[in-house]
């Protein structure tokens, strides 16, 4: 089935959900949310993180993370545009001046994680990671001005001349294994494709049609078909955002499978729990809460928007619906909770997954097809 069958496949199921409940979708209630708190938020996220100390690296820089400065990056433009801020605030200036710093240093500063303080073979695993983040932090920065930047043509000449040549990673990239899903851990390096492609897919100036793109881009595709097959839920739905950039990420019947999964999952509240996108288990033994949550709602959402899943669609438009409603009135973030360990949510590393939850509850909420 071609993209176009299926989307169309989709479209009328959806259709005939609606119909059958009575009511389209379009005209549920759908109270407001505020970008203003959900800037707010993040930009206090990541003012915390740019000086914690844990967070601190070689030269007076701070690393990337995959749970707050990251999605950070990818999130917080799209509130500049709704909020008519004219240029980067304060935060995104400090997170673009910290990758600038550290792709202009790159022979000269520490690895993330050195092996002489963290064991083998945590800097091959740093260098990797942090060349895909710092390509895409910055090639998310350039796409606001539509021109490439010479810094983030050094930091793609960074993240290629690191993609694995051979091996079980052949084109992907060594990534930090901590044992903490859904980013550091033992299944991590397809996700570090999948932010590989959208950096190259993010990219403007047509790098995307250069010939070190397109010939590691090849690479990445090799990878990411190879090892479709033993991705949990969550590291498809990352390969589905990717794709919207590059349909030659994804086959057709990957991208229905992926599609159908995660609507077979939609809870009846209309959001997604964390617990079904992946085969979890906590280091403290406890019980991950299977109810709605901002992470796995938000993702999924812009995952199918991205896969090219009208939001007209009776599944994603309850999802919307859900996202519109659980911004918390207070902080504004999209509440989310550990699947590694039961955290206090009120503590700072309880943040974590709230952060990434809120960045992409954004994008999700704004995404434009």
């Amino acid at each position: 089935m071609s993209r176009v069958s299926f989307l169309a496949a989709v479209a009328a199921v959806g259709l005939i959900a609606v119909l059958a409940a009575g009511v389209r979708a379009a005209d549920a209630p759908s109270p407001s949310w505020s970008p203003k708190n959900a800037a707010a938020y993040l930009d206090t996220r990541l003012d915390w993180w740019s000086t914690w100390p844990n967070a601190a690296r070689d030269k007076e820089t701070f690393c990337v993370s995959c749970h707050t400065a990251g999605p950070y990056a990818l999130g917080r433009p799209a509130l500049s545009k709704l909020l008519g801020e004219p240029a980067p605030v304060a935060q995104q200036r400090k997170l673009y001046d910290n990758v600038v710093k550290r792709v202009s240093l790159w022979r000269d500063v520490a690895p993330w994680y050195p092996d002489q303080t963290r064991g083998i073979p945590k800097s091959s695993e740093s260098r990797g990671t942090e060349s895909v983040w710092d390509a895409l932090v910055l090639a998310a920065r350039d796409a606001q001005a539509g021109v490439l930047g010479s810094d983030t043509r050094a930091a793609f000449a960074n993240m290629w001349a690191l993609q694995m040549q051979v091996g079980e990673f052949k084109g992907a990239w060594a990534w930090l294994n901590f044992h903490y899903e859904p980013w550091e851990s033992p299944n991590s390096p397809y996700l570090g494709a999948t932010l590989a492609a959208m950096a190259v897919g993010t990219a403007p100036g047509s790098y995307a049609s250069s010939d070190e793109a397109k010939n590691g881009m090849g690479k990445v595709k090799d990878y990411l078909a190879r090892e479709f097959d033993k991705q949990n839920l969550y590291n498809k739905l990352m390969l589905l955002w990717a794709s919207a950039s590059d349909e030659g990420l994804i086959t057709p019947p990957q991208r229905e499978a992926v599609v159908a999964a995660a609507l077979k999952l939609q809870q009846a509240d209309g959001g997604w729990g964390l617990a079904g996108l992946g085969e979890w288990k906590r280091v403290d033994d406890t019980v991950i809460d299977p109810a709605s949550d901002g992470l796995a709602t938000a993702l999924v959402t812009l995952a199918l928007q991205k896969g090219g899943v009208a939001r007209s669609h009776a599944g994603l438009s309850r999802g919307l619906v859900w996202l519109e409603q659980h911004q918390d009135p207070v902080t504004g973030k999209w509440p989310s909770s550990s699947v590694n360990k039961k955290r206090d949510p009120a503590s700072d590393a309880g943040g974590f997954f709230s952060d990434a939850a809120t960045a992409y509850a954004v994008l999700s909420l704004t995404h434009t097809p």
